[in-house]
């Protein structure tokens, strides 16, 4: 698991993407639901979720980009601490994932606090849409990338980043190689 980015079956082999190094599958800690694969770096707070949700139908591409970042937020609890930086197409062309009609990157910042703490973090939420309207899904993949870590915050003793953090060119690099093996897994 160390070192070179792996290819990595997700959703059972439906999906596969070439995930970074120093990646800890969540699932092997606790319960994730199944439209969920959730991932964490080994020595930071930085984290990746893919997740399969239901399609934004009657909204644009960049409006359901923000629909989506919104939800995070109240799934955050950082409501009115959030702000999106910019939202951007990614060219198809660039993808493997060829059953998506458009893909969309965002990025933005929200202060979260991690258990329930009073101390906050600041997260840069990089998040890539892939709308998939023939499955009626919204393939939805965040990268939680905290860059201001609360002296107060329980994230703060962490071990030292013992390895290198995850970097934007890594998550690019999982989108772009992203790859869809049985559409059986839409139902």
């Amino acid at each position: 698991m160390e070192g070179i980015a792996d290819q990595r079956p997700l959703f059972g082999g439906a999906f596969s993407a070439v995930l970074p190094p120093n990646i800890q599958d969540v699932s092997d800690l606790r319960e994730i639901p199944d439209n969920q694969e959730v991932f964490v770096h080994h020595d930071t707070d930085q984290s990746i979720i893919v997740e399969l949700l239901e399609y934004q139908k009657g909204m644009s591409d960049p409006d359901a980009a923000r629909y989506h970042f919104e939800d995070i937020a109240a799934s955050n609890d950082a409501q009115g601490r959030a702000e999106v930086v910019s939202v951007e197409p990614l060219p198809l062309a660039q993808l493997s994932l060829t059953s998506c009609s458009s893909a969309w990157t965002l990025t933005g910042h929200q202060l979260v606090s991690k258990f329930n703490e009073q101390a906050q973090n600041t997260v840069t939420i990089h998040m890539a849409l892939f709308r998939m309207q023939q499955y009626a899904t919204d393939l939805l993949v965040t990268f939680n990338d905290p860059v201001a870590i609360d002296p107060a915050s329980s994230s703060s003793s962490g071990s030292g980043n013992a390895s290198p953090p995850w970097t934007i060119d890594d998550f690019h690099r999982l989108l772009c190689g992203f790859q869809l093996h049985d559409p059986g897994v839409f139902g």
